[in-house]
C-alpha cells in the first residue's frame, strides 16, 4: 500500500507538471510576453468569420499581442467587441487602421493595426475602460464573401438588364444567320472591292508596264525661246494611281487584274513629258525645277482622262489640258490635247500598248505646241 500512495503522488505531481507548463506555454504565445501589457478595445459593426481568443494581433505585419476577449453586444446585434493584449510602446494612435488578415497558407484570421501619422494625436479612453479602435466598414470580409457579394451583385444586373440582353443576343443570332445566308453575296462584294482598290490576291506579283514618250520629231524642230518649268500633273484621286484603269458603260472604274503602272499616273505622266521634250531637242529647256527664274514659264498640265473605255468596243482614250504661264501669271497659251487609239482586247498587253499610243500622240502635239508659242517676246 505506502509503495503504491507513493507512485500515485509520483505521477499526480508529473502531470500537474506537464499541465502547468501546457498552461504557461499557452499563456506565453497568447499574451506575447511576460512583460507588461496594454489593453485595447476593438470594436467591429459587421460580422468578423474566424477570430477566436487567442488569434494573433499585428502592428504593421509584426506579431505583437494577441485577442484576450471576444464579445457580442447585446443592444446591437451587429457589433462585435474584442479584447487585445498588445506590447505597450507600440505607437497605436487615432488615425491607426484596423483590419482582419489571414496568415499563411492555412489562412489563419488576425487583428492588423497599421500605423498611422507620427503627428495624429494619442488614442483617447473611453471612461474608465480600455481604449477603443473602430474598424471600418467591410474589415473582416474574407475572399469568399467579397465573391459571394460580386456574384450576387452580377446577378442583380442580369435580372435588370434581362429584356435588354435578350434583344442584343437575339440581334446577334439574326445577324449571324443573315450573314450565313447570304456569304456568297458578301464573298462576291470583297471580291468587287479588292478589285478595285487593288489588294487582291498577292500570290502573283503584278506586271509592271511603263508609259512611251512621243518620238519621231523632225530634226529641224526650233528651240523653245525660253525654259520652261513643268510640275506634278494635277489629277482627280481616280487618276493619281498605278493601277490601269477601265471605264465601263455606265461610267464606273476598275482596274486591269496583275497590272500596275511604274509609278503614280502623274508622276510617270510628267517623266514620260520631259522625255519628250528631249526628243524633240530641247535638252535643258525643261525641267521639274519649281524656280522658273526671270523670265521663265510653267507648263501646267492636268489629267482628264487616261483609261480603256468599253463601250463600243475596247479603246484608249487620253485627254489632258495644258497651260504655259509666265512668272508674272500672263497665260502664254492653254489648249485641249486628246487621242483614241483602239485596242485589240482588254487584256494587259493590249490594253498598254493603246493607252502608250494614245499618250505618245498627246503628248507629240503638246511639244509641238509649246515650240510654236512666242516666248519671252
Amino acid at each position: 500500500m505506502e509503495i503504491r500512495a507513493r507512485y500515485v503522488l509520483i505521477g499526480t505531481f508529473t502531470l500537474a507538471v506537464v499541465v502547468g507548463l501546457f498552461a504557461f506555454v499557452y499563456w506565453i504565445k497568447n499574451t506575447g510576453g511576460i512583460g507588461a501589457r496594454a489593453l485595447y478595445e476593438v470594436r467591429f459593426e459587421q460580422p468578423v468569420s474566424g477570430l477566436t481568443i487567442g488569434s494573433s494581433v499585428l502592428f504593421n505585419g509584426i506579431r505583437v499581442g494577441a485577442i484576450t476577449s471576444i464579445s457580442l453586444d447585446a443592444n446591437d446585434p451587429k457589433r462585435v467587441t474584442v479584447m487585445i493584449s498588445v506590447d505597450p510602446s507600440l505607437p497605436i494612435r487615432a488615425d491607426t487602421v484596423v483590419d482582419v488578415t489571414y496568415q499563411g497558407l492555412t489562412g489563419a484570421p488576425a487583428i492588423s493595426l497599421k500605423g498611422g501619422d507620427a503627428t495624429a494625436a494619442a488614442l483617447p479612453k473611453d471612461g474608465s475602460g480600455p481604449p477603443m479602435l473602430l474598424a471600418g466598414a467591410g474589415v473582416g470580409q474574407n475572399l469568399t464573401d467579397s465573391a459571394r457579394d460580386t456574384l450576387h451583385r452580377l446577378d442583380e444586373i442580369l435580372i435588370e438588364n434581362k429584356k435588354p440582353l435578350n434583344t442584343a443576343i437575339t440581334g446577334f443570332s439574326t445577324f449571324a444567320e443573315m450573314l450565313g445566308n447570304n456569304s456568297k453575296r458578301i464573298e462576291g462584294l470583297i471580291g468587287g472591292l479588292e478589285k478595285l482598290t487593288g489588294v487582291g490576291d498577292k500570290s502573283k506579283p503584278p506586271t509592271v508596264y511603263d508609259l512611251a514618250a512621243a518620238t519621231g520629231f523632225p530634226a529641224t524642230v526650233k528651240p523653245l525661246s525660253s525654259k520652261l518649268s513643268l510640275p506634278d500633273p494635277s489629277a482627280i484621286l481616280v487618276f493619281d494611281t498605278q493601277n490601269i484603269l477601265v471605264r465601263a458603260a455606265d461610267g464606273t472604274y476598275s482596274n486591269i487584274e496583275n497590272a500596275k503602272w511604274a509609278d503614280s499616273l502623274p508622276k510617270l505622266m510628267q517623266a514620260r513629258v520631259l522625255q519628250s521634250f528631249e526628243n524633240a531637242q530641247q535638252l535643258g529647256k525643261v525641267d521639274k525645277a519649281s524656280d522658273m527664274g526671270d523670265g521663265g514659264y510653267k507648263l501646267e498640265l492636268g489629267i482628264r482622262d487616261f483609261q480603256i473605255s468599253l463601250s463600243p468596243q475596247p479603246k484608249a482614250v487620253v485627254e489632258f489640258s495644258a497651260r504655259v504661264v509666265s512668272g508674272k501669271g500672263d497665260v502664254a497659251g492653254a489648249r485641249m490635247f486628246n487621242a483614241t487609239i483602239d485596242a485589240k482586247s482588254e487584256q494587259p498587253a493590249d490594253a498598254v500598248a493603246a493607252l502608250n499610243a494614245a499618250f505618245a500622240k498627246a503628248a507629240g502635239d503638246l511639244v509641238n505646241w509649246t515650240v510654236g508659242l512666242k516666248l519671252g517676246g
